[in-house]
């Protein structure tokens, strides 16, 4: 039987269950976390991201997930740097040019800070003289540090990024560094 699990990756921890580094010295993995032979991630979330991965033990489903052939759509809440206009939440509706070419269209939006959020370790930085404003951006492809580049071509740079849902699921209900295995219907 196929197992599925979600798990809230905490800030800092690497989305992989080994490390392999020998310059950094020890970081912190998905095996510091999850203790289950035999799943694997179905997509990356860079360490400095917090949020939902999915991992399993079916290679279909895996590709299904991960595959940006397959527009699943992924949902990040996004704090950024400064308050965006109208033009620039656009912008990320319509698409931006990244140095390797354009996104495509996005669903964009600003929202007051997500109700219950975990505190994040360590804490954002703040400025004093400049304000900072969530979003919600959904893509559905999935280039390296995308959502961060999109936000900074636009002129607001992320400071936190969460990816809160990944197709059908979500973080709803899950602690930051808890995981949990799905039923077989989902």
């Amino acid at each position: 039987m196929t197992r599925l699990i979600r798990f809230n990756k905490p800030f800092d921890v690497l989305p992989q269950f080994t490390d392999r580094s020998t310059m950094a010295g020890p970081r912190r993995t998905l095996s510091d976390f999850i203790d289950l032979p035999g799943v694997y991630p179905a997509g990356r979330l860079d360490r400095d991201s917090e949020g939902l991965m999915l991992l399993t033990d079916d290679g279909k489903l895996q590709a299904r997930i991960s595959d940006p052939r397959h527009k699943m759509a992924k949902t990040y809440l996004v704090q950024i740097e400064g308050i965006p206009g109208d033009d620039a939440v656009h912008a990320l509706r319509r698409g931006v040019t990244l140095k390797d070419g354009p996104t495509r269209p996005a669903k964009a939006r600003r929202i007051d800070e997500p109700p219950g959020l975990w505190a994040r370790t360590p804490p954002i930085r703040v400025r004093k003289s400049i304000p900072d404003t969530w979003i919600e951006l959904i893509i559905t492809e999935g280039r390296n540090r995308q959502v961060r580049r999109m936000t900074a071509a636009v002129g607001h740079p992320t400071l936190r990024l969460i990816r809160w849902r990944i197709g059908q699921w979500s973080l709803e209900g899950l602690a930051s560094g808890d995981w949990q295995i799905l039923p077989p219907d989902r």
